[in-house]
């Protein structure tokens, strides 16, 4: 071996098993230009931010300069460093803060995403390019107010074409990012033919507007709101062209899906470093809390979560690369990581005592953002059903 061979030595602590090992030269060091960013000028502020539920915009010309929005595809100005690096690099946003991973997940993932997936030619030119900068923000709207995980039975929102021009009416609910996005991906139902399309459309187009959602206990620094959308006028050349059947946002959600299931063991792997420091220095009958046994068990289970889970998303990203990724690896990734995440996060907790309420410590932070990544992008419930129909043959959906 050469002397500037990688060895496991040289992966983070948390890394137990050498995952980032398998990318290459230039992808691990972009994690590791991810990793000083987030240390470095996230870690620090991020607190005061979640208690405010105000969002860090000081903080993307930072971000943008990374050049991790899209980081999966191949689209006009997109970085194309495939899906594997993609996951790891939300896993290392989500490690410290998992509102900014799911931010870039809904720019970077679902709204770029429905362009390069969904978008034709010159739409991806139109559009992705600026969106790669972080010069134009981008949100996805497809939940509603009164439908959740029922959503792909039928859109309560409505499409009808007007010569050449759409008029959208209804409303979105949990939308990240839109409340200052300059883009929002509206999926709508045609009226004509029943068929759900999706819709560009540009900050200030009248008759879209927006209420903040509040009092939020998880992902507070993601702005979420509720859209309206009363005879919202959009050109034609706003519909995206490659759109035409609910389909197209499983084909969207299937690739995002694995970005939550990273995001769900980044957010393990951040309690669990917090927790690990935190028994180094803290001392109790003379001694760190770290040499307690029961300490060191919970901390082992901890760390076992989140290597099981990053092996299991690892397997599944190196799928999406080969173009072999169906709906069910990735539901089976949500699933596994986002119930591992929960069960980390309450043991880093538990591992704190009294001070893992304290935002000080960081981890009381990941124990609440943890349930809202537990349920968007579909629930355990529903990501289990999905996995079950693959397995069986049948399908248990009501």
């Amino acid at each position: 071996m050469s002397d500037d061979t990688p060895a496991l030595e040289d992966s983070p602590f948390s890394d137990f098993l050498g995952f980032e090992l398998l990318l290459q030269d230039e992808d691990r060091e972009l994690l590791t230009r991810v990793h000083a960013f987030m240390t470095r000028e996230v870690e620090p502020v991020i607190n005061d931010y979640w208690t405010r539920a105000a969002f860090p915009h000081d903080l993307l010309p930072g971000i943008a300069k990374l050049g991790i929005a899209g980081l999966a595809y191949d689209g006009p100005g997109c970085p194309n460093r495939g899906a594997l690096v993609d996951g790891m690099v939300a896993m290392e946003l989500a490690r410290v803060d998992p509102s900014m991973s799911t931010f870039m997940g809904v720019h970077g993932g679902l709204a770029m995403g429905s362009i390069q997936l969904c978008g034709s030619p010159e739409q991806r030119e139109r559009w992705l390019p600026a969106m790669a900068r972080l010069e134009l923000i981008g949100a996805f709207g497809l939940t509603e107010p009164d439908v959740g995980s029922a959503i792909s039975a039928g859109l309560a929102t409505s499409a009808r074409r007007d010569g050449d021009e759409w008029i959208l009416n209804g409303e979105k609910k949990w939308i990240g990012n839109a409340a200052f996005a300059d883009l929002v991906i509206i999926w709508a139902r045609d009226e004509e033919d029943e068929q759900v399309k999706g819709f560009v459309v540009e900050k200030d187009t009248p008759g879209m507007t927006f209420d903040k959602q509040e009092d939020k206990i998880a992902l507070r620094v993601v702005q979420n709101a509720q859209i309206h959308l009363h005879d919202v006028r959009v050109p034609e050349s706003n519909r995206l062209q490659n759109a035409t059947s609910f389909r197209s946002t499983a084909d969207v959600l299937r690739v995002t899906r694995m970005g939550v299931a990273w995001q769900a063991a980044g957010c393990a792997r951040g309690a669990f470093e917090h927790a690990l420091r935190y028994t180094t220095g803290r001392e109790q009958f003379g001694r760190p809390i770290s040499s307690f046994q029961m300490v060191q068990d919970l901390l082992v289970k901890m760390l076992a979560n989140v290597t099981a889970s990053t092996a299991m998303n690892v397997r599944a990203s190196q799928l999406q690369d080969q173009g072999l990724l169906k709906d069910e690896h990735a539901s089976l990734c949500k699933a596994h990581s986002t119930v591992r995440m929960r069960e980390a996060v309450g043991w880093a907790r538990e591992v704190l005592g009294g001070n893992g309420i304290l935002l000080e410590h960081h981890v009381g932070r990941f124990v609440a953002d943890a349930e809202a990544i537990y349920s968007y992008e579909g629930t355990r419930e529903i990501n289990t059903l999905i996995v079950g129909r693959a397995i069986t043959g049948e399908s248990a959906f009501v």
